[in-house]
């Protein structure tokens, strides 16, 4: 079984969603009985090698052009879908998903993991959300497959027989004894706030700074562990709000360094107006630490205690949640885990495959 990945900047160790949800799926499907081949993003692949954990990789090139990247990296990988002709075409997410009907048309299998209805996000013009509504119609209809990581956006695009619900998973972590990043940028355990996330207007960021900056108690420090893919107006303003009220940015962080960061954090806060399935909460909730997330559709189907919700968007209602939590006695919290195992997830998404290839 061959199957090629269209829609992912690449990995491994490059920011953003469906990059960590495509690094720690492949690698558990990867083997003799299915080779697995990613096309990635030349301007974003930090590691050149062409091989990953069993994974081939086929590095195209792209631009860093807001809304033209994915459109042009996809339009390429599809071109090269149809030349080498694998098994099964897995595209990821409803924009790359543009190029789906040209796939079928070719006679090729495609499945598609729909991870966020993009369409929804701040920082695209009306030109782009229209594009990306489109997408969505295209790729969720001519899609032999669809796979959602979010059973609210499945339910709402008609729960059809070809759609199948899996969740984003995440990966349970031992425990962090090191504190030596902590010190090197001024944190303290259990006396700040985390975030994480790239510096784009749906993540709220923003919100949580001003929320913060109203408290007459400035005890706690916050630390936005992210970047922006591209500087914007958006970001550049965030960084200079984040300087304005002592906020700490780090920049984009990984491995062992955001283990510190999870572990020894006091709250982790995701003030979202839009998620496909968070997987920053899920990160944060598997070194169970007490979170406080949005009350959008994606955060509720967590089913968190009410306490760890604030009404999204509502500057006064983060400020009275945020006041609630930092002073409540520090306690880890206990979360089942059990649906988002990656283990059980790769094994859902090669039954998907296979339920697919038996149709010849």
């Amino acid at each position: 079984m061959r199957i090629f990945v269209i829609g992912t900047r690449g990995f491994p160790d490059i920011q953003g969603g469906v990059e960590q949800h495509c690094e720690n799926l492949y690698p558990l499907i990867a083997s003799a009985e299915c080779h697995i081949t990613v096309f990635r993003r030349k301007p974003y692949v930090v590691k050149t090698d062409k091989t990953y954990e069993n994974i081939d990789f086929i590095d195209l090139p792209s631009t860093k052009i807001p809304g033209f990247e994915a459109f042009y990296h996809s339009f390429l990988s599809s071109m090269l879908c149809i030349i080498k002709r694998p098994d099964i075409v897995h595209v990821h997410n409803i924009g790359p998903g543009f190029f789906v009907p040209l796939l079928k048309f070719a006679g090729l299998k495609v499945i598609m993991t729909y991870h966020s209805p993009n369409y929804e996000h701040v920082k695209w013009s009306l030109v782009t959300r229209y594009f990306l509504k489109g997408a969505e119609s295209l790729s969720t209809k001519f899609s032999d497959k669809v796979i959602f990581v979010s059973r609210y956006q499945m339910d709402k695009l008609g729960n059809k027989e070809n759609f199948f619900h899996i969740n984003n998973g995440v990966k349970i972590p031992l425990p962090v004894d090191k504190d030596d990043y902590l010190k090197s940028i001024g944190l303290q355990k259990r006396n700040y706030i985390l975030a994480v996330g790239r510096f784009v207007e749906e993540k709220g960021f923003d919100l949580l700074i001003r929320a913060l900056g109203k408290r007459e108690q400035k005890n706690v420090q916050l630390v936005i562990a992210g970047d922006s893919d591209h500087e914007t107006a958006y970001s550049t303003s965030l960084r200079q709000l984040a300087k304005d009220n002592y906020v700490i940015l780090p920049g984009f962080v990984k491995g062992e360094k955001l283990q510190q960061l999870f572990y020894h954090a006091r709250l982790f806060v995701l003030p979202s107006y839009n998620e496909g399935q968070p997987l920053a909460l899920l990160e944060a909730m598997s070194y169970h630490l007490p979170v406080l997330a949005s009350n959008i559709p994606a955060n509720l189907q967590l089913s968190l205690p009410e306490e760890c919700y604030f009404t999204s968007g509502d500057e006064e209602s983060l400020v009275s949640s945020l006041e609630h939590k930092i002073h409540s006695v520090f306690e880890f919290v206990s979360y089942d885990m059990t649906a988002y195992d990656w283990e059980q997830i790769a094994t859902q998404t090669e039954n998907v495959y296979e339920q697919l290839l038996k149709r010849r």
